[in-house]
């Protein structure tokens, strides 16, 4: 079958507000490099997924996200084992992805690199077969994430506004999770009002947080958070907030390749509401993570040289 070029799946609803002008302008920055493009617009982010599938069932052996990392994650999270290299184009507002491969921010330079076609491995997490690239967590995240959903549409999206969302959260926070927690075959029981999974040594760097030789070593990064209380939780987010925490004060920090978690204070297989990549799923319990590596190609610069993001 003829391969019929390069697809560009664009979430209109993603990150920046300018998405009436980005179908016009990603268009036209392809064509400046001589490549024509199929353009599928999608407004509602539960349809990526469904669209990301019909590409491939077309023929395309390029599939653009153009979105920000919760739209790259889902997009990847079809192609993952596939033969179809995926293009980046960041829409988005924290773009972790992208900068952590090197990827230029501007539509016009980030075309070229797609259409320049030079590739590289990628690693990915899953929990329970779902697949994350930046990181997972359960516990108060997931809750912070609802609250600054709710806040941004109320407020609009700013740097204060998230940091209310999690104060918001924290002074209501209920009872930290009781888990069993297995570590490549080695178990033990924790209580942790959070407990947040990296795959990206970018992400922490920025965080200034530890753990980027956890990635660089091949494992993921585990923090959990000390069982404290409302105000002392306070505390450690505003610790990670500023770039001021530390191992051992504000979280416990270890790395692996094989993350279990299960439930002990509620029936083994009761859901728990999982953030992936800035985005909320219920998934039911015991709670596998894993480490994949190589699980898809993606198009970066020509003189980027690592493969650890």
């Amino acid at each position: 079958m003829e391969d019929p070029g390069i697809c560009v799946i664009l979430n209109a609803g993603s990150g920046k507000p300018d998405a009436k002008s980005q179908p016009d302008s990603i268009r036209a920055a392809f064509s400046s490099h001589g490549a024509d493009i199929t353009l599928k617009v999608i407004t509602n982010g539960s349809r990526l997924m469904a669209e990301t599938k019909s590409a491939l069932d077309e023929g395309f052996r390029t599939i653009v996200a153009a979105g920000g990392d919760g739209t790259i994650c889902a997009v990847a999270g079809v192609l993952s084992g596939s033969d179809t290299v995926m293009g980046i184009l960041p829409l988005g507002t924290f773009n972790y992805v992208a900068r952590s491969l090197d990827l230029p921010m501007d539509i016009p330079t980030a075309a070229k690199v797609i259409v320049d076609g030079h590739t590289m491995p990628l690693r990915i997490g899953t929990v329970n077969d779902s697949m994350f690239l930046n990181n997972a967590s359960m516990g108060a995240y997931p809750a912070i994430l609802e609250a600054r959903e709710d806040i941004y549409r109320r407020w609009g999206r700013s740097q204060i506004a998230a940091y209310w969302a999690v104060i918001k959260t924290l002074v209501t926070a209920r009872r930290p999770m009781r888990l069993r927690l297995t570590v490549d075959g080695e178990s033990r029981d924790i209580r942790s009002p959070l407990v947040f999974i990296v795959n990206n040594a970018y992400q922490l760097e920025q965080m200034k947080l530890e753990g980027a030789n956890k990635i660089t070593a091949g494992e993921m990064a585990l923090f959990i958070a000390p069982d404290t209380t409302r105000f002392g939780m306070i505390r450690h987010a505003v610790a990670v907030a500023l770039g001021r925490a530390a191992a051992e004060q504000d979280f416990e920090l270890m790395g692996g390749k094989e993350i279990d978690l299960e439930n002990t204070d509620r029936p083994a297989r009761s859901k728990r509401t999982i953030a992936k990549d800035g985005e909320r799923e219920r998934l039911r319990g015991p709670f596998r993570f894993r480490l994949v590596m190589n699980a898809l190609r993606v198009l970066v610069p020509a003189e980027r040289v690592t493969q650890v993001r």
